[in-house]
């Protein structure tokens, strides 16, 4: 994931830019918050880290600006400030989570995924997504490529929601069982790429249709919009192995 770190203190941003490049993500650390909030409001970001105290524009006052236009970005604050009248302002502003430093890197790690994983799972809204030839209307539960009317089950409907909402992003394994079977749902993951081989082929989800549906070995998949021209060349140019997509 994209994570933007806004801390002031440089050894401090080091260490946190440390633990999650280790853990795989890709961290960019702002020391000031109206430099990284220019930035926000154009997605770059999975997630942020907010420090509370930090030049030109606080934590708080950055929390604030970022939820009057978006609601479902994972926001967690990591800072200095421990007293329960800050915690309960900052939750009361729309933050995900709050860590007192100094703060452990499991726990990071721990409640930044889950909070990632909880704004991610599909939600029970009436909304209609229109990206390339398809159209999903979550009221009514119904899907049409090409103005054609698909029949999917209720798993696979909400698969399709929940990779055409994170449309262009690597979502592991892990979050796409939780968030679509539940923590207490068990999936193998068998079950998962044959849901997934499903919704390909029901949806026409393939390069010369302009998708592509991609498993990406031992991580998980990746839905994306192709240009006419990459419509014959497989993700990472070269012909994927049958187990990369089954």
């Amino acid at each position: 994931m994209r994570i933007a770190i806004l801390e002031d203190d440089r050894s401090q941003s080091e260490l946190l830019c440390h633990w999650l490049t280790v853990a795989g993500h890709e961290p960019h650390a702002f020391p000031s918050g109206s430099t990284l909030l220019a930035l926000i409001h154009n997605g770059k970001f999975d997630a942020l880290l907010l420090d509370w105290n930090v030049p030109e524009l606080t934590g708080i006052e950055l929390l604030k600006s970022v939820r009057e236009h978006n609601r479902r970005l994972p926001i967690l604050f990591c800072t200095a400030r421990g007293e329960e009248a800050d915690v309960v302002k900052a939750l009361g502003e729309g933050a995900d989570a709050y860590l007192v430093k100094p703060v452990r890197r499991m726990e990071l790690l721990e409640r930044l995924e889950s909070v990632v994983r909880r704004a991610r799972r599909p939600q029970q809204s009436n909304e209609t997504l229109e990206i390339g030839s398809i159209r999903v209307d979550t009221g009514s539960r119904t899907v049409a490529c090409d103005g054609r009317p698909v029949e999917l089950t209720t798993k696979d409907f909400d698969l399709a929601v929940f990779l055409l909402r994170n449309l262009g992003r690597l979502i592991s394994r892990a979050d796409l069982q939780e968030c679509i079977w539940g923590r207490s749902g068990r999936v193998t993951s068998r079950t998962l790429d044959t849901h997934v081989s499903r919704l390909r082929a029901k949806q026409g989800l393939i390069p010369s249709n302009g998708w592509r549906l991609t498993a990406v070995y031992r991580h998980g998949y990746r839905l994306e919009l192709v240009e006419a021209s990459a419509a014959n060349t497989p993700a990472g140019g070269s012909a994927p192995a049958p187990s990369a997509i089954e």
